[in-house]
């Protein structure tokens, strides 16, 4: 992986929400829902059965509800999408206008070459203005953003999820962009949760000097913006780089900007919702609980509140929300789509581990974050093997709790296949090594909040072994065109689908397998009847009795 622009000539991504959202239905990948849909109770939980029916990320889709009602029964004239950003890795690939194999050579340009943005006025996301009284009307302010429920049952209010909140830095004069949630408080008032563990978000590092200079923050949360700018928002950034560069860079051209109505801040120009406002530095209020990325409910922590002080948006808006909590989901894909190359980069070039072949960060469940593969080309030294590991591992503060090194035949998206490599390549007093004084990092807040510890674990192919016992490739490629003439029910193979040799095979064995399938098995009984040998036990290996004598 290397940072050189994409060979091809990139056509333009587009450049604001609605206009992406063409592009999905045009692709088929957009699901428009007519019927009254409860966003208090039933709009996430339809999004998310997709996620749980068994149906492959490649047919999952963005759904897009033009008919929102609440609780209370009323209806919001906004429409909410849902899985627009990265409902599969396709879905993400058009909101890049790259082929997904293409993504990460995309993110490791544009984050070398970064594109200023441009300063507009009049800009869409402003033809309407709400400020003042407007926004503390009953019904007003927030409460007329048609904001779902993410994990109804255990969420303790509507959440903003597909933010993207601005802050800048009061020293450097550089923006920010990250992904945080936000929790509705009241028609003016959010409670906002910027991560303050380490490797956490650099909206948090604002706030910090923000506080010692005795200062309330601005803040801009942008709510639907170009996918390329969308997606800087959970990536981890150096934090002297401005999102918007990178996300111009991604797009190809500079990203149109303007300046907030209350708060000396940039937005997107082309977005559909901004929520402007100040956080306070100096009280902190109970926010939560959420159900939260890692798979668990996070309770009531104290957290930033927010004073809103305008919200614009524009003509006829569309609402977005993304899937979290528990995954795969939409924020996992996010994530994966651009981490995994990013790790693959860093350990290939910038620590000249050439043998490092894949990177693949878990997702079912484990939410990417604590478990990772590493694919190493056969025959790397095993000291290369465990700086790879290492280095995975001390990457970034909260991944890597548990990394595993694996042969390059061994398909890191199985977790199956990675199961059977611990459980035959890996020796436990030897291949196993722990870590203490690790961060606790993305995990949930139940029990006593102590250190956590790191697992390094080499399951890689350390010497020659029998060949994997499955009918050889020509023999199931055989089968697998028979399967389709018979109209039997589709399947589709994962790896490994069929044998291969490790390295102890020889010669004899070989023909010993050709004259089976020819029919020929006879005169390998006849070979073997003149090798009986006396004196042994069953089950002595051939070799080392033939081979010694």
């Amino acid at each position: 992986m290397s940072n050189e622009k994409p060979s091809a000539a990139k056509p333009p991504p587009s450049l604001d929400l609605q206009s992406h959202l063409a592009e999905l239905e045009r692709n088929g990948l957009l699901v428009r829902i007519d019927h009254p849909i409860n966003k208090d109770t039933e709009l996430h939980p339809l999004v998310r059965c997709q996620f749980l029916g068994g149906i492959h990320e490649n047919d999952r889709r963005a759904f897009l509800f033009t008919n929102v009602v609440d609780s209370a029964g009323r209806r919001y004239d906004i429409p909410v999408v849902v899985g627009a950003l990265a409902a599969s890795p396709k879905i993400y690939a058009i909101g890049m206008g790259r082929p997904v194999e293409e993504i990460g050579a995309d993110w490791l340009h544009a984050i070398e070459h970064p594109i200023a943005p441009i300063v507009v006025t009049s800009p869409p996301c402003q033809e309407v203005v709400i400020t003042g009284d407007a926004l503390r009307e009953a019904g007003g302010g927030l409460a007329s953003l048609p904001v779902p429920i993410s994990t109804p049952g255990y969420d303790a209010a509507p959440y903003l999820t597909a933010t993207l909140c601005i802050t800048v830095d009061p020293d450097n004069g550089i923006q920010n962009i990250g992904t945080y949630r936000g929790a509705l408080k009241k028609t003016d008032r959010l409670g906002v949760r910027m991560s303050s563990r380490i490797g956490g978000a650099g909206g948090y590092i604002h706030w910090c000097k923000y506080r010692d200079r005795k200062e309330r923050m601005p803040c801009a949360i942008v709510i639907g913006a170009a996918p390329v700018i969308a997606y800087t928002g959970p990536q981890k950034l150096s934090i002297d780089v401005d999102e918007i560069t990178v996300a111009g860079a991604l797009a190809g051209v500079p990203i149109r900007t303007a300046k907030g109505v209350t708060v000396n801040l940039q937005v997107p120009a082309d977005a559909e919702i901004v929520i402007e406002g100040y956080i306070d530095t100096d009280l902190l209020e109970p926010e939560g609980p959420f159900g939260e990325s890692n798979g668990y409910v996070a309770l009531e922590d104290f957290n930033m509140s927010m004073e809103v002080t305008a919200i614009t948006h524009r003509k006829k808006p569309v609402f977005i929300s993304i899937i979290s909590q528990v995954s795969p989901s939409e924020s996992s894909v996010i994530k994966k789509l651009a981490l995994e190359p990013l790790y693959l980069n860093y350990l290939r070039e910038a620590l000249s581990l050439r043998s490092v072949l894949r990177v693949v960060m878990h997702e079912p469940l484990s939410n990417l974050r604590p478990i990772i593969f590493v694919q190493f080309a056969n025959n790397t030294p095993q000291t290369e093997v465990w700086r790879g590991l290492q280095a995975t591992a001390a990457r970034q503060a909260d991944s890597g709790k548990i990394v595993i090194a694996v042969s390059e035949d061994i398909d890191p998206e199985n977790t199956d296949a990675v199961m059977w490599s611990l459980g035959y390549r890996m020796n436990p007093v030897d291949d196993v090594h722990v870590e203490p004084y690790r961060s606790t990092g993305h995990a949930p807040k139940s029990g006593p909040q102590e250190m956590d510890s790191t697992l390094l674990i080499d399951a890689t192919l350390k010497y020659a072994m029998a060949p994997l016992a499955l009918p050889a490739r020509e023999f199931m490629e055989r089968a697998q065109a028979l399967w389709k003439e018979l109209g039997l029910p589709n399947i589709t193979p994962h790896s490994p689908w069929h044998g291969y040799s490790l390295g102890d095979w020889n010669d004899s064995w070989e023909g010993f397998a050709r004259n089976a399938v020819d029919g020929s098995w006879a005169t390998n009984g006849e070979e073997t009847w003149r090798r009986r040998r006396g004196g042994l036990k069953p089950e002595t290996p051939a070799r080392t009795v033939e081979t010694s004598g």
